[in-house]
């Protein structure tokens, strides 16, 4: 289904902004992903979404911790966004302490029907370079959803979990990334969405079984999977895309395989249940 007039008018809208990657910022993500700061050689993979971080003054946060309606994105009225996936193609290495310039452009908008009420997509284009070179282009896809109905947050986040289950990976890492772990990714993203830090929020508001651990965060720890089993490979592309939530404290499953361009990367949570699914392109 193709945009409304109110959305097509979004569609090809353009931003241009410059930033910085701090080593200390680079050294907070290792943290994170239990890596010792001391012993980095490179930026983990991913860092460049610590960068071009909305700074949104206080007074100008919604309910939910977003910034409110308006700005760069269209003034979407569905309450629930989350990040869906994206595809991303490596060029070069981001080198912290360079200026790098994203240049960024709405490439549609989309408005369906869905089982839980209206959607509406979002798909970004974005573009990387350092001094005139090109670091990456990334496709972003967000979705927007309605508040939750009658169902309860337990019955639609369970949904599926009876079904087929993912089979297990040839490397796998099971953690519990639990309030603390978000904690400190949300600080390094300067990401105040409510629902990765305040439970009642989280239930009473938006229909979650409790704090949902961030989809970059998942989407990080699966490509340092393949970086942690291949670290001579030069990863050049990543195509990731989120189905279910994970929440905070409960078990999450990395699994991997390798496959002829890469390999096959999923997440699994503690009812076996694929949460995301990945791919790497490396050479």
């Amino acid at each position: 289904m193709t945009a409304p007039c109110s959305y097509a008018s979004w569609i090809g809208r353009r931003e241009e902004t410059e930033d910085v990657l701090g080593a200390d910022t680079v050294r907070g993500l290792a943290a994170v992903l239990d890596h010792s700061p001391d012993g980095l050689r490179a930026a983990p993979p991913l860092t460049h979404w610590l960068c071009f971080l909305p700074r949104t003054p206080q007074s100008d946060l919604g309910a939910d911790g977003h910034p409110r309606l308006g700005g760069f994105l269209p003034p979407v009225h569905l309450p629930r966004r989350m990040w869906a996936g994206g595809d991303l193609r490596f060029s070069s290495p981001l080198r912290p302490g360079v200026p790098v310039r994203r240049t960024s452009v709405i490439a549609d908008v989309r408005e369906r029907e869905g089982r839980s009420g209206p959607l509406v997509f979002v798909t970004l284009d974005h573009e990387l370079r350092q001094e005139g070179g090109l670091v990456l282009t990334e496709r972003q896809d967000i979705v927007y959803r309605a508040a939750p109905g009658p169902r309860s947050a337990s019955s639609e986040n369970s949904a599926g979990q009876s079904g087929e289950q993912p089979v297990p990976g040839a490397w796998q890492r099971t953690l519990v990334p639990d309030p603390v772990m978000l904690f400190r990714y949300s600080a390094l993203t300067f990401n105040a969405h409510r629902i990765h830090y305040d439970h009642a929020y989280a239930q009473q508001e938006e229909g979650y079984d409790g704090p949902v651990v961030q989809g970059p965060l998942t989407a990080t720890l699966l490509l340092d999977l393949y970086v942690q089993q291949r670290p001579s490979a030069r990863v050049t592309g990543f195509r990731f895309r989120g189905l279910h939530p994970a929440f905070a404290g409960r078990k999450l499953t990395l699994h991997g395989a390798p496959t002829s361009t890469g390999a096959s990367l999923h997440a699994a949570d503690d009812l076996g249940r694929t949460v995301m699914s990945a791919e790497v392109d490396a050479q």
